[in-house]
């Protein structure tokens, strides 16, 4: 038995079918509705903007965060790049410093009328008041002790101790360490010690009377036979004169960049012409002495 609600809501659905069907029949016959139907959408219209918001804001909200974030690894891609190229540029710059004082040091040995080998520093003396390097040449290379040491501007120091493939080098600040010297200037031959600083050397014993000023160039001056005469080795820093003093007072600073250097030339110095007379009559007179034992 049906109840008077469930009669209703049948009656409502059949009223509802057949009204579905009537409009559908009247919109295919006429344009009435079609104009109702464009009326209404534009009643609707602002209803569906309002209702398509929350999704449109939703979009920009997506496509905002995303470009924050592709925006912040752009940026941390860039600045690792940078980090690269600045590193790169260092290295860059260590290797135009170190060619350009390759070159220096060819320049170097071609003015050099002596034969020239370049050698690397590789460890530095820690011991106070001791002023000594390690380089990467030996015996095997020819290297002995004595040997002169220089670079592009003038004396280091000499080979003091010489193994198969590394040599030990005094500079010319090593308190133990002397050599002979004159003025360019003037030719006047003098002494010139190491005083344990890196930056000072000591002329002692040079009468009152001398003629020496600050800026006075000394060079080798070849006594000794280690250092071949010529080179740099010091220029004049101070000169004092003290009336209670026989001496004068001389300091003065190293030409050569002890501090900086990481490259040197090992010299082998040429004989004099007058050595180079008495070694060719002595390599003569052997030459004759092979001859007569084959005679006789």
């Amino acid at each position: 038995m049906k109840t008077p609600r469930l009669e209703s809501e049948f009656l409502r659905l059949v009223f509802l079918v057949v009204l579905s069907i009537g409009i559908m029949l009247i919109d295919q016959r006429s344009d009435s509705i079609r104009v109702m139907r464009s009326g209404l959408g534009l009643l609707v219209k602002p209803v569906q903007d309002i209702a398509t918001v929350p999704s449109l804001f939703g979009e920009w909200f997506s496509l905002f965060s995303k470009s924050r974030i592709d925006l912040y690894d752009e940026k941390e891609r860039l600045r690792a790049e940078n980090l690269e190229l600045q590193a790169r540029l260092q290295k860059l710059e260590s290797i135009e410093n170190e060619n350009t004082r390759l070159s220096e040091l060819l320049s170097a040995s071609e003015a050099v009328a002596e034969r020239v080998v370049l050698a690397k520093m590789v460890e530095v003396s820690l011991e106070p008041f001791t002023h000594k390097i390690l380089i990467n040449r030996g015996r095997e290379d020819g290297v002995y002790e004595g040997q002169p040491v220089i670079d592009t501007l003038g004396v280091m120091g000499q080979v003091t101790h010489a193994t198969l493939f590394r040599s030990a080098v005094t500079l010319i600040t090593d308190p133990g360490h002397a050599i002979p010297v004159q003025v360019r200037r003037n030719g006047l031959r003098a002494i010139v010690y190491g005083s344990g600083s890196t930056g000072e050397l000591d002329i002692p014993f040079i009468g009152r009377q001398a003629n020496l000023r600050q800026g006075d160039v000394l060079v080798t001056s070849g006594m000794g036979g280690r250092f071949p005469p010529g080179y740099p080795v010091a220029e004049i820093t101070e000169v004092i004169k003290d009336a209670n003093e026989p001496f004068l007072g001389i300091t003065a600073r190293p030409i050569a960049q002890l501090d900086h250097s990481k490259e040197v030339l090992l010299i082998w110095p040429e004989p004099a012409p007058a050595e180079q007379k008495i070694i060719e009559r002595v390599v003569n007179l052997d030459e004759e002495d092979g001859h007569r034992s084959d005679g006789s």
